[in-house]
């Protein structure tokens, strides 16, 4: 982790000291590097453009993480959206992406969110990647009602099993998400469908945090394949997000480069596709995680010590309500102490809420901490507060941004007692 690093026993953060951010800010607190963020942007955005995909357009997952203003600094950057709520529409045009650049995913848009996209902008948004008959049906009635034409991307379940949480699999005809091959190539032949939307692409997701590719490279064939049987001319496949990041270290050997996930995109879609038909397909990428889980810190205080035995609890201010990854999934996520010193005891990193999973390590080999120390929850960019929770009547914490210029800015206040009525 190049942006954590120490300097005199003092965890630097992009090469600030924490010690000093916490004094004037209360903790807990979410801290982003917008360095980290746009040099990850750019890294997966070029590497596409230099694997020869034809016009690559990525597509952040607003889920991950929907700050306004690291919204604001993707869509700088060229960035496009992949949504799947009418607040994530919405938050995604404050920030300036594009309605052109916008794909809504999800298996359960509602008639009044299918509409508000339609009137984003003249030509709708870039395409709503449908996960069932009945919402293509839905889809094409509200856009015969505002006299418009619907662009639409049929998600493709391809039926692979990849190596991730059960929770974070979506690639399976047992998973809620997408359509099997037959539903969509018979609503492809079913004029109904079509009086006011238009087929324009096919996507697949898979699943989040992958490490192994074997399953993308699968369901990429599987999503060119379909695409040929269509016989029709396609703007776009959309291979989805997902590409993992290495929370912990035992993972950073399996890890794929950028470079190398790119280059296996491209030769998929050659090898399955382009040498099978005389036009090139555009590609859409839909990365959350790889962009901005590295981006981001939580910053905690230990509040005290509990011994039981030979359980020894190092109680921190933050929980599983501020992050919720360790909880849910079991996650790893390196702790590391602000004060650098001997990790000469196994702790167990828990937080206040009134459940035993609030646990964001066990058996950590940790230095002595005593109450007021601070502590660092590493890799927190993506599904954090986007995952947050009042639970336990906490509020939300501080969200801080640090420019490229090592400038702090309050990008979400804490949010106050008042907030939770």
């Amino acid at each position: 982790m190049k942006h954590l690093s120490y300097k005199n026993k003092s965890l630097q953060f992009n090469g600030a000291d924490l010690a000093t951010i916490a004094k004037k800010h209360r903790t807990p607190f979410f801290l982003y590097s917008e360095e980290t963020l746009v040099g990850n942007y750019q890294e997966f955005a070029k590497g596409a453009q230099a694997a020869g995909l034809i016009d690559p357009l990525v597509c952040f997952a607003l889920k991950s993480n929907p700050n306004r203003e690291l919204l604001r600094t993707l869509a700088a950057q060229g960035s496009g959206a992949d949504i799947v709520s009418g607040g994530e529409l919405r938050r995604a045009l404050e920030a300036g992406i594009p309605p052109e650049k916008i794909v809504f995913s999800g298996v359960g848009k509602t008639e009044e969110e299918i509409l508000f996209a339609l009137k984003a902008a003249k030509k709708g948004i870039f395409s709503f990647n449908v996960e069932s008959i009945e919402e293509l049906d839905l889809i094409n009635s509200c856009a015969r009602r505002l006299r418009k034409r619907a662009r639409i991307c049929f998600r493709l379940n391809p039926v692979v099993k990849p190596k991730t949480h059960k929770f974070i699999s979506t690639g399976n005809k047992t998973h809620k998400f997408g359509l099997l091959e037959a539903d969509i190539l018979t609503a492809v032949r079913s004029p109904r469908f079509w009086t006011n939307s238009q087929l324009v692409g096919l996507s697949v997701h898979i699943g989040s945090q992958l490490l192994d590719l074997g399953a993308t490279r699968r369901g990429i064939a599987r999503l060119c394949e379909v695409a040929l049987k269509t016989n029709i001319q396609l703007e776009f496949l959309d291979v989805g997000g997902g590409l993992g990041v290495d929370y912990d270290p035992e993972d950073s050997q399996k890890l794929p480069a950028v470079a190398d996930y790119m280059a296996l995109v491209a030769a998929t879609v050659e090898k399955h596709f382009n040498s099978r038909s005389l036009y090139r397909p555009r590609i859409v990428f839909e990365p959350g995680r790889r962009i901005v889980a590295r981006a981001g810190i939580l910053v905690m205080k230990v509040l005290r010590n509990k011994v039981s035995e030979d359980n020894h609890f190092v109680i921190v201010d933050g929980g599983m309500n501020d992050f919720m990854r360790p909880s849910l999934y079991g996650a790893y996520h390196a702790l590391l102490p602000v004060k650098q010193a001997k990790a000469d005891r196994t702790c167990h990193v828990v937080g206040p809420i009134c459940e035993t999973s609030d646990c964001f390590g066990s058996d950590r080999q940790l230095p002595a901490m005593k109450s007021g120390d601070l502590i660092v929850l590493c890799d927190t960019g993506a599904y954090g507060y986007s995952m947050g929770s009042n639970y336990n009547l906490r509020g939300r914490p501080k969200e801080i941004l640090m420019n490229r210029k090592k400038k702090l800015r309050i990008v979400n206040q804490a949010q106050p007692y008042e907030e939770l009525l």
